[in-house]
């Protein structure tokens, strides 16, 4: 099954300018949120889809510009959770008179591909992003309008999905998923009557265009040459916002739910700080580069220095990027090598490491072995997210239980006996995971309107009765 959680992009201007430039640069603010391919779709041509970083492209920026000038277009980087990482699976799709960019996850594909006349569903090749393009324009031609068929395809579709859409006629539409799952945000960039929507408002600082509100769960907008339009297709009120966005994902100057995600992570530090009371520690570091909000919060609550005792080597092939978006564990190791301890920073000392989440364990395990190599006196670790101990349907890359570094070959183990089987995998001489009431309150969102799954287990926020599978059954192999 190819399923994604991406970054996705959609641009209108009312004055005719070319936003191509525009969409290259909000799409670059989005690289956090995939690593592996990139695309842009404009009107009435097939869309553009390259693989890799958006930088390395940057060549060609300028012939790109030039050869898909346009006042409106939609954007898409990748990040697959199955799948691969070829130009087939990059986005945006074109279907019809339709292109189409998704982040996130629709669980029953099989279901959805039945009601497509003609898809054949193939478990390893199909994209759900496809299927719902599909049935969404076969529903297009049924109804005569997007949003009495998105009314229609929320009750066939079940997971996660912030779409961007492009008509032929010009026109750019956005659609975000009734629970709200994955974060979407509209802005404005007055001196060229241009209109955005984005997943994150780190696109929009990028671009110089200002963030006007978080689009509403179960909300359609349409730019076009008429404005702006806004409708409705679910009045659902129940929430569940993706809690690992607040903790990992987003890019830490972007705002969502009205809160800012700096802050926020600040904050979980501090709260963490009053949870774990490590008297005897020297010293806080971070894991680069998302943990560094929190481990200043952990320094600060502990009252304890705060130091960069690990660095990213920038300059290597991997060094820059996130290793846990990286499809195949030989990179995310390889990326784990360029993590380099700071001996002289460490050495002698108790170090408090604080992490964003701990999912399969490769990087702590690569993480602590390097600190006591550089002589690191004790190390204690504290991760900002809850044990992760259940697969994820909507679009974060642990599809599988066995795979986790919580997994203990289905016994039934206590919340001590996990957090003590996975301290001693990992070599750590304490460990402290967040728990889901305190994330929730340091997000400032009520623990009610967050999707936790993956913590707890309760899938019913996804609608589904899971049917648990190792990675290598997934994939088909």
């Amino acid at each position: 099954m190819v399923k994604e959680n991406c970054g996705v992009i959609g641009i209108f201007s009312s004055d005719g300018t070319n936003v191509i430039p525009m969409v290259i640069d909000a799409l670059r603010a989005l690289q956090h949120r995939g690593q592996e391919a990139w695309g842009v779709a404009i009107p009435n041509k097939p869309p553009l889809k390259k693989l890799g970083l958006v930088s390395a492209a940057s060549s060609e920026f300028k012939k790109i510009s030039d050869e898909y000038q346009s006042s409106c277009a939609i954007g898409h980087v990748r990040y697959s959770t199955l799948g691969k990482s070829n130009l087939e699976n990059a986005q945006p799709l074109k279907v019809k008179d339709l292109c189409v960019a998704h982040n996130g996850t629709i669980s029953n594909v099989e279901e959805l591909s039945n009601l497509v006349g003609g898809c054949t569903f193939t478990p390893q090749n199909v994209s759900d992003t496809l299927v719902a393009a599909q049935r969404l324009v076969s529903l297009i031609s049924e109804k005569g309008k997007i949003g009495s068929a998105l009314s229609v395809l929320k009750n066939e579709m079940i997971g996660s999905y912030c779409f961007t859409f492009l008509s032929d006629d010009r026109s750019v539409y956005a659609a975000r998923d009734p629970l709200g799952f994955r974060p979407m945000v509209l802005g404005f960039k007055e001196n060229t009557g241009t209109h955005i929507v984005a997943s994150e408002s780190s696109a929009l600082s990028a671009i110089g265009a200002n963030l006007i509100r978080d689009v509403s769960p179960g909300e359609l907008i349409k730019f076009s040459d008429a404005g702006v339009e806004s409708e409705m297709f679910s009045n659902d009120k129940k929430r569940a916002h993706c809690s690992f966005e607040f903790t990992y994902f987003a890019q830490p100057s972007s705002k969502m739910e009205g809160h800012n995600i700096y802050v926020a992570r600040k904050r979980i530090g501090k709260l963490l700080a009053k949870k774990f009371q490590i008297d005897d520690a020297d010293l806080v570091i971070p894991v680069p580069d998302s943990a560094r909000p929190a481990a200043l919060g952990v320094a600060q609550g502990l009252g304890v220095e705060f130091d960069e005792g690990l660095l990213k080597d920038r300059y290597s092939k991997k060094g820059p990027l996130r290793s846990f978006i990286e499809p195949h564990q030989s990179d995310r190791v390889e990326i784990n090598r360029w993590i380099i301890p700071i001996r002289e920073v460490i050495e002698g000392k108790h170090v408090v490491v604080v992490d964003d989440s701990l999912v399969r364990g490769t990087s702590s395990r690569a993480i602590i072995k390097a600190l006591r190599r550089a002589g690191a006196k004790k190390i204690s670790m504290l991760i900002t997210f809850p044990p992760i101990k259940f697969p994820c349907y909507a679009g974060i890359d642990f599809p599988s239980q066995d795979e986790l570094a919580t997994f203990a070959d289905n016994k039934t183990l206590t919340h001590e006996e996990i957090v003590e089987k996975v301290r001693s995998d990992i070599g750590a001489d304490f460990l402290g995971y967040n728990d889901e009431k305190t994330l929730a309150e340091a997000i400032g969102i009520p623990l009610d309107s967050m999707c936790f799954t993956c913590a707890s287990g309760n899938y019913e926020p996804l609608g589904i009765k899971p049917e648990f599978k190792t990675r290598e059954e997934m994939k088909g192999d």
